[in-house]
């Protein structure tokens, strides 16, 4: 299912809070290109190449399906300090293709490294030699299908060729819509702070529509700053804002074979050297990458397959936040609650449901349920001043709070979702034609 600048144009997304876009310009050691390789039946640009001249720190993680992509294994298998490019198709999952799809990634980064090592010898003053091992790719489509390898090493040229040093914001929306597959909206967003003295900036763009709870999901996330962090401190603010954003959301509870969220560092702003994730000189870039992470993932879930809704399931005073992370996902993940808000249905006893199935003990009589200010349950009782008209009035918004208070410690945690539509079972039953 092809999706183009038309499409994206023409959305009827629900979700306009979602729809607004910031205006990412240029971020210093960045290069964008975006081609169209023929993936897709429609002409659409499905092919796209991030290139850091002077190479990037890095750090990735990676879906948690025991079944994964060759990309994803190729990916991990690059040991390397510096990554100078970043290759992503769309269409073809690249899995469940066995050695064609791994040998087609080696010969794609091959090419890809010669051609960019050309350049480097054009452009520098002094070039360095890329190789394939400092080029890692994201692939996203339909698993099993064989690897088009040739389609996509004749467009490698064009890719290098069609670099662009400076971006502007028509730049990044064609390299978010070069990534995306049933999305209906490209996803992008920004933040600037400070480290020390020094102004940074973090720029992120990311796609995800279905299959989706990550674990990673089948989401594309890349970030890119270009402030000068280590390889492992990347690694540890990465893994730590990953938790409360793209670990956080969930459209189906389906965890894909090809989830990435990279994270690239340029280095070309100076400021006081970072030593370790605790330096109270990253205090303020650590929320702004939480920022920036939780932006794409609240856009993954508003553009659901399908979704009419944007859902924020808070799960409150848990024991751990262990707990209250599996309520919020057995909230989330149940269809039963999630086509009774689809129906506009404040069908509350389905939410007691989803908080009894999740296997956590709770004091049942101090057990508090609240959509949006509108409280339901108190103390484990419907509350006496609950009017059901109010309820159903406010089911008709765009975005849903559901509020949870378990009053058994003081651990949170909210998870994001949508509902279920009859138009997400179209667009899945139709999902390869």
């Amino acid at each position: 299912m092809g999706i183009n600048l038309s499409n994206f144009l023409s959305s009827k997304s629900k979700n306009k809070r979602m729809n607004e876009f910031q205006d990412l310009d240029h971020i210093d050691g960045v290069s964008i290109s975006t081609v169209s390789a023929g993936l897709y039946k429609d002409p659409r640009d499905d092919l796209v190449m991030f290139y850091f001249r002077d190479g990037a720190n890095h750090a990735s993680v990676y879906t948690q399906s025991k079944i994964i992509s060759e990309n994803i294994k190729w990916n991990l298998n690059q040991k390397v300090k510096k990554i100078f490019s970043l290759i992503i198709n769309t269409r073809n999952a690249n899995c469940f293709t066995g050695k064609q799809g791994y040998k087609s990634l080696e010969k794609i980064a091959e090419l890809a490294a010669t051609q960019l090592s050309e350049k480097q010898k054009i452009d520098e003053d002094q070039p360095k030699k890329i190789k394939t091992k400092e080029i890692i790719f994201g692939c996203t489509g339909t698993i099993g299908e064989i690897f088009p390898e040739d389609r996509i090493k004749n467009k490698i040229s064009d890719l290098v060729n069609k670099i662009k040093y400076t971006q502007n914001k028509y730049i990044w929306m064609k390299a978010a819509l070069g990534i995306m597959t049933t999305d209906t909206q490209p996803k992008m967003t920004m933040e600037e702070c400070s480290i020390g003295n020094s102004n940074v900036k973090i720029f992120g763009i990311a796609k995800g529509s279905g299959m989706i709870q990550p674990n990673m999901a089948t989401t594309l996330g890349y970030v890119f700053t270009d402030a000068d962090i280590p390889n492992d401190i990347l690694k540890k603010l990465l893994k730590k804002n990953i938790a409360t954003t793209f670990n956080a959301i969930t459209c189906d509870s389906d965890t894909s074979t090809n989830d990435m969220v990279s994270f690239f560092s340029t280095g070309r702003v100076k400021h006081s050297k970072i030593n370790n994730i605790n330096d109270e000189k990253l205090k303020e870039f650590d929320m702004a990458l939480n920022k920036v992470l939780l932006n794409l993932a609240k856009r993954v879930v508003a553009d659901g397959e399908g979704a009419s809704k944007f859902i924020s399931v808070n799960v409150k005073n848990c024991k751990n936040e262990n707990d209250a992370k599996k309520i919020a996902f057995s909230i989330a993940n149940s269809p039963l609650v999630k086509t009774a808000i689809a129906g506009e249905d404040p069908n509350w006893g389905r939410i007691v449901m989803a908080i009894g199935k999740a296997g956590i003990p709770i004091n049942i009589d101090k057990l508090s349920i609240k959509f949006g200010d509108i409280s339901i349950v108190q103390n484990g009782k419907l509350n006496v001043s609950y009017n059901e008209d109010e309820a159903s009035e406010y089911m008709k918004d765009d975005n849903i709070d559901i509020h949870v208070d378990i009053m058994g410690g003081s651990k949170n945690f909210s998870a994001y979702t949508m509902d279920f539509t009859k138009k997400y079972i179209q667009i899945n039953s139709d999902y390869r034609s």
